[in-house]
């Protein structure tokens, strides 16, 4: 019967389909050697095929069955290489042999990817490398340097310099040589040195195995040069055909490496094979298979090739072989003698002889024989699945980052300090550079230009500091407020507070980049802006941010803002206080939060000093013994959560005892019917979030409002918000509660006038061109300061004053002295601002600000209550009606009526 080598192809001569007795068996031993375990390598041995006497070529030709089986597998067939001994051309030696085994197995046409080799090649080619015996030896050696390096890489030849050329051209052909000659020639020099860890590993395998003796050359090129024509003869031959035969070996071992980190080791499923045929003893395939035998004793390890040998007489090392029907016998009897024929060196460690009967053939197998095929790889090591696993890796990454980062919120990849996260889809974390600027809502604009105005002036900071060779003292103050999270209209700024609070930060830091270049006493400001999210709710993974700045830089010593008094701001109080960083609130009043940290201080008045004000103004100026007091809390609060409201409503209750005959919280859409025509107090203790709403409840009053309606200090940030303004009732006048009536521009002006030279130069930083946009206090331009910008420049320039205070006295000895940050630290000058404030106190421009010793809160703060007649007329500024506290100097704390003209006293 007849078998078929594949579709479409010739029916080949009936003789060559029939198998030797045990020639099925055999093939199958044979699958079973080139199929590659998947744990771990096996030993192979090398099997000699010998053919039957009086083979006169009638007979089942084993070899020739066995290309077929090896060259027809289907997709995957096994890399392997048929040498015909015979048909070699006259001289054919052990290294020609391997030039054509190498020539073969190199091919790319085995379905897999193509056995590379590096150390075989570089040994042949200098095998064929002839230098001259002159008398010069270091020429010779030149010679091959060179040669390397041009094999190493092929090297262009570089365009001639141009005569009369200019400075340019002849700067870019050197570039240009360096690039092509210079820099390739010292990389290959310390690549053949074998002195660099992971560079010319290859060259470093010659010097470090053990054949013709390389450390009797020192180097590789030494060794190299023994390998050359001419060289060599001195060597002897089997020493340098083991050399050929090892690096071939090597190449082979590093190919069917498997590491776990690179699944393309793991598609080798099958041992690459070499079929050498009509092997005479004593000739040169026999003289290979002997050193194959030889190396693999004398070097102790394996190597992936499977070697089938066919003759016409067994090798002298073995001269009795085993039938083939006993193949499986014989190789697990030579896989137990193994170990210790190997140890002993035997010349026939690695053989295994076998003889096909010499009459007797098997039938054919049932279907024919089948080519071998590779197996299939694991499922990890397919090509499909580093993309995979790239794709999966980017799919989850980008997962994350979108959790994490969003638009307008990431990382900064241009410098600058900057460390953000989305937080419920809040960007929280900080920012020192205009890499990161918070807040892309629509309408608000003027928030991030003061941001970006803040970030352009701590590059000047840094540059002016620098220029002054670091003389000056520098120091960060981190911005921590609400800078996201408000509903808002695309026409309508929601975010007055906190740009108010950075536009009077920014100025402080202006007006220290005015100073003279040579004033080294003089300090200089960087603001790291920071959000701790709506109502100041993840203020406490912010703070965790500015902890690991803090640790990281050492000029930060000191956190403004917080904005708002709510738990969650007593929270990173606290937290900032653990880690040792002082607060500054321009113009937080909850009672009481200076229990939250040791490091704090209060800008403005507490609420306590506020339920006092509002007391004696309806008993003194109002006449009324009565009053009606609504609350609210914001959207998504309590009156538990809001510590500013909490207090105030208590201390209101105290101060007005059984007179409050309402207090109630207010909700929006709630109508206010019953207050229309209330002749005594009416006071709202709410967010100036709700109080829009509550001036629009009362709208329905018509002619007949309430006549006394009184706003807490929050309703001020309504009140720098035009667009709420317009829509609201033109004949119900608002008095509210001010922090800063020192601050306004008619009182800055009447300070100017009357030379107060603190509030007369922050007037002039504020008017000034190049800082705020739109300048502000100008006499030709309506635009009013709002009251919270000099509460926060009194916070930042409180902080400066006693940074420069501690440098004068820490450069006294050398006033030129280079500035250390690591000289003073947060809670030093904390320190040092209450050892300042403790007498006659610190002149801010919103008013004196004195400390006890014990407590974080000022003592006798100025407040003031001011009224617009007109809410909806925004050009037109508020008046100061009545105040409490100290202006300038300490003074008895009273409380008075401030002259209908509006004068301050």
């Amino acid at each position: 019967m007849s078998m078929r080598e594949s579709t479409g192809q010739k029916q080949s001569p009936p003789g060559r389909d029939r198998l030797p007795a045990g020639g099925l068996e055999f093939v199958a031993l044979l699958a079973r050697l080139l199929r590659r375990p998947r744990r771990g390598d096996r030993r192979l041995p090398l099997l000699w095929l010998v053919r039957p006497d009086g083979d006169t070529g009638a007979g089942p030709d084993l070899m020739a069955l066995l290309r077929r089986f090896l060259a027809q597998g289907q997709r995957r067939r096994v890399p392997h290489a048929v040498l015909d001994v015979a048909a070699q051309p006259p001289g054919t030696d052990v290294s020609m042999l391997l030039r054509e085994l190498h020539r073969q197995l190199s091919l790319e046409a085995f379905g897999v990817a193509r056995l590379r080799f590096r150390h075989y090649p570089l040994a042949d080619w200098l095998m064929h490398q002839s230098l001259s015996f002159g008398v010069d030896a270091e020429e010779g050696r030149s010679t091959l340097v060179r040669r390397l390096r041009d094999r190493r890489g092929a090297r262009a030849a570089g365009e001639p310099v141009p005569p009369g050329g200019d400075a340019i051209a002849v700067v870019s052909q050197v570039l240009l040589w360096l690039v092509r000659r210079a820099v390739p020639g010292a990389l290959f020099r310390v690549a053949v040195s074998g002195r660099v860890p992971l560079v010319g590993r290859h060259y470093r395998w010659f010097m470090r195995q053990q054949y013709l003796a390389p450390r009797q050359s020192v180097t590789f090129l030494g060794f190299a040069e023994r390998l050359t024509a001419g060289w060599r003869d001195g060597e002897q031959p089997d020493q340098v055909n083991k050399l050929l035969l090892h690096a071939f070996l090597e190449d082979l071992r590093q190919a069917y490496r498997r590491r776990l980190w690179r699944p393309a080791d793991w598609r080798r499923t099958a041992y690459p094979a070499l079929l050498l045929d009509h092997v005479a003893p004593g000739g040169v395939g026999h003289v290979l298979i002997r050193l194959l035998n030889d190396v693999r004793n004398e070097t102790g390890r394996n190597d992936p090739l499977l070697v089938v040998v066919a003759g016409d007489g067994p090798p002298p090392e073995l001269p009795e072989p085993h039938p083939l029907d006993e193949a499986d016998e014989a190789y697990d009897e030579w896989a137990e003698a193994l170990p210790e024929m190997r140890r002993l060196r035997r010349a026939a460690a690695w053989l295994v002889v076998l003889r096909p009967a010499a009459a007797e053939t098997g039938p054919p197998p049932r279907g024919g024989l089948r080519p071998f095929t590779a197996p299939e790889p694991p499922w990890w090591s397919r090509r499909f699945l580093p993309a995979a696993l790239c794709l999966v890796v980017l799919a989850a990454g980008t997962a994350w980052a979108a959790t994490r980062w969003g638009p307008g919120c990431h990382p900064s990849v241009g410098g600058g300090r900057v460390a953000v996260e989305l937080v419920e889809g809040e960007c929280i974390g900080y920012s020192d550079s205009a890499a990161q600027v918070f807040n892309n809502d629509p309408g608000q604009q003027r928030l991030r230009t003061i941001q970006e105005r803040i970030f352009a002036q701590n590059r000047a900071a840094e540059e002016v500091w620098e220029r002054s060779d670091r003389r000056r003292p520098y120091l960060t103050l981190v911005y921590l407020g609400t800078l996201t999270g408000n509903r808002t209209r695309a026409d309508e700024e929601s975010y007055v507070s906190e740009r108010e609070e950075l536009e009077g930060m920014a100025t402080a830091q202006y007006a220290l980049l005015k100073e003279s270049a040579g004033a080294d006493g003089a300090a200089l400001l960087r603001i790291v802006v920071a959000n701790g999210g709506r109502q100041m709710r993840h203020a406490g993974r912010a703070v965790a941010m500015l902890a690991e700045l803090a640790r990281d830089d050492p000029t930060v010593l000191g956190v403004v803002g917080l904005v708002d008094s709510r738990t969650s701001t007593a929270r990173a109080m606290r937290e900032l206080n653990r880690v040792g960083l002082p607060v500054l609130a321009p113009t937080l009043s909850a009672d009481r939060l200076d229990a939250n940290s040791r490091l704090y201080l209060q800008i403005s008045a507490p609420n306590t000093d506020q339920a006092r004000m509002v007391e004696a103004y309806a008993r003194q100026v109002l006449k009324v013994d009565e009053a009606h007091v609504y609350w609210t809390t914001g959207e998504g609060s309590s009156l538990t959560e809001d510590l500013y409201v909490n207090t105030l409503v208590e201390g209101l209750r105290k101060r007005f005892g059984t007179r409050i005959t309402r207090l109630e919280e207010w909700r929006p859409g709630r109508r206010l019917i019953a207050e229309c025509g209330y002749p005594g107090l009416l006071f709202y203790a709410g967010r100036w979030s709700e109080f829009d709403g509550f001036l629009r409840a009362l709208r329905e009053c018509g002619d007949n409002p309430p006549a006394h309606l009184v706003g807490d200090d929050s309703v001020n940030r309504y009140m720098a918000n035009p667009g709420l303004r317009a829509s609201a009732p033109g004949n119900i006048p608002v008095t509210y509660v001010s922090k800063a009536a020192l601050g306004t521009c008619a009182a800055l002006r009447a300070a100017q006038a009357r030379r107060d030279e603190a509030r007369a130069s922050f007037l002039t930083w504020i008017q000034a061109d190049d800082l705020l946009d739109p300048p502000r206090c100008r006499p030709e331009q309506p635009h009013q300061v709002g009251e919270r910008v000099s509460l926060a420049y009194d916070a930042a320039m409180m902080m400066v004053r006693a940074v420069e205070s501690l440098a004068a006295r820490l450069h006294h000895a050398d006033p030129r002295q280079r500035w250390e940050p690591t000289a003073v630290n947060p809670v030093g000058v904390h320190a040092e601002v209450l050892r300042q404030n403790a007498g006659q106190g610190y002149p801010g421009v919103a008013g004196l600000i004195r400390y006890t010793p014990d407590s974080g809160e000022p003592v006798d703060k100025r407040i003031s209550l001011m009224r617009v007649e007109r809410v909806p007329e925004v050009a037109t500024g508020p008046v100061e009606v009545f105040h409490c506290g100290a202006a300038d100097r300490p003074a008895p704390p009273i409380c008075a009526a401030v002259p209908a003209t509006g004068a301050q006293p």
